[in-house]
C-alpha cells in the first residue's frame, strides 16, 4: 500500500514517507470568539480519477544531497467526505480507506496526514503533513504532492503519467553537480539510484544482493535497498573461517575503497585489528574475484556505497 510514513536511514536522512494515529483535530471546536472553521468537503470531487505526478521538496526538487528520490506514486479517488481510494500496487487494485476531517482542509487517510493547498476537477496540490508526539505539525514538511485528473491528463494535456512523472531538469543538474564531487572525492559519495553491482566470477565465490519485499512492517517501503544496497558473499576455501561487515565506496570506475565496520567496536586495538584484517580481504579476495558494476542515477555514473558481509569459510 502506498502509506506515507517517517522513517530515518542511517545516513540520517529522513525519509518523506508518513503516519499513523490521529489526535483531536477529526473535531471541529472553535475557541470562544473565535472564527469558526469549516471542514473542506470532496463533494464536487467525488469520483474523479486523480494520479500524482510530481512529489517535490519547496526548492522543487524530488532529489536530496543523500540521493533520496521522492517518488509520485498515488493515485486516489475521492469516494465521499469521510471515504477515499486509494490504488495499492503490490494488490493492482484501488482500495478504500476511511478519511477523517481536520480543520483548515486538513484530513488523515491510509495512515497520512495531509493538507490539500489547492484543488479543482482537474489538479490537486496536497502537502505532507506530519505527527510529532501528540500533536500534529500543521506547518508542514514544504514536500508537496501534485495530482492532475486522469481525463485532465489524456484529454487536455495529451500525455500520459510516465512522461509527467520525469525527474525535471532543476533534477538532472542537480544530480550532475553532486556526481562531479563524487567522482573527484570519493568520500563525498551518495546513494545511486542504480545502484553498484557485485557479481562473482570465481566459482568458489557466491554473491546474493538482499531485497526488501514491501510489507506492512517497513511501511512498504523498499528504499533501502538503493539507500544501503547491501550484499552477502561467501568465499569457500578460504584461508580460514571468518566473517565481516563493513562498507565500501565504489568510485565511477568500479574500483573500491574501505569504509568503516558495520559492528560495534569499543576497544581501540580491536578495532584497528578488525579494519586491518577486514580491509586485507578486500583487497585480496574481493578485488581478485568479484566483478562489479559502479551505481548511477538519471545515467550518469558515480561513486556511491555499498554495505557487504563476507563470510570466510576454510576448505575441510
Amino acid at each position: 500500500m502506498p502509506f506515507i510514513n517517517l522513517k530515518t536511514t542511517k545516513t540520517g536522512l529522513l525519509a518523506p514517507l508518513f503516519l499513523l494515529s490521529i489526535i483531536a483535530f477529526g473535531c471541529n471546536h472553535s475557541q470562544p470568539g473565535s472564527k469558526k472553521r469549516e471542514l473542506i468537503s470532496f463533494r464536487a470531487y467525488n469520483g474523479i480519477n486523480y494520479s500524482e505526478v510530481s512529489r517535490r521538496m519547496r526548492n522543487g526538487l524530488s532529489f536530496n544531497e543523500y540521493g533520496y528520490q521522492l517518488e509520485p506514486q498515488w493515485k486516489l479517488k475521492f469516494v465521499s467526505d469521510d471515504s477515499i481510494s486509494i490504488f495499492s500496487p503490490t494488490k493492482n487494485a484501488f482500495i478504500n480507506f476511511p478519511l477523517t476531517r481536520g480543520y483548515d482542509s486538513i484530513f488523515n487517510a491510509a495512515r497520512s496526514w495531509l493538507k490539500v493547498r489547492t484543488i479543482s476537477k482537474d489538479s490537486i496540490t496536497m502537502e505532507i503533513l506530519i505527527q510529532k508526539g501528540d500533536s500534529l505539525d500543521v506547518k508542514g514538511t514544504k514536500v508537496f504532492m501534485r495530482f492532475f485528473a486522469d481525463n485532465y491528463i489524456k484529454n487536455v494535456l495529451h500525455t500520459d503519467t510516465s512522461i509527467l512523472r520525469r525527474p525535471s531538469r532543476k533534477d538532472t543538474l542537480f544530480i550532475e553537480g553532486l556526481s562531479a564531487k563524487a567522482n573527484a572525492d570519493y568520500n563525498k559519495a551518495f546513494a545511486a539510484r542504480q545502484p553498484a553491482k557485485i557479481t562473482s566470477r570465481n566459482s568458489m565465490v557466491t554473491v546474493s544482493q538482499r531485497t526488501t519485499r514491501p510489507d506492512i512492517m517497513n511501511n512498504f517501503d523498499n528504499s533501502d535497498d538503493y539507500l544501503d544496497p547491501t550484499y552477502d558473499i561467501v568465499i569457500n576455501k578460504a584461508y580460514k573461517d571468518f566473517y565481516f561487515s563493513f562498507t565500501m565506496y565504489i568510485d565511477d570506475k568500479g574500483r573500491t575503497y574501505y569504509g568503516y565496520p558495520l559492528i560495534g567496536l569499543d576497544d581501540e586495538d580491536t578495532k584497528a585489528d578488525y579494519i586491518h584484517t577486514s580491509k586485507a580481504v578486500m583487497e585480496s579476495y574481493l578485488k581478485l574475484y568479484l566483478n562489479i558494476k559502479p551505481g548511477s542515477t538519471l545515467g550518469m555514473i558515480h561513486s556511491s556505497m555499498v554495505s557487504v558481509h563476507v563470510e570466510g569459510k576454510k576448505a575441510k
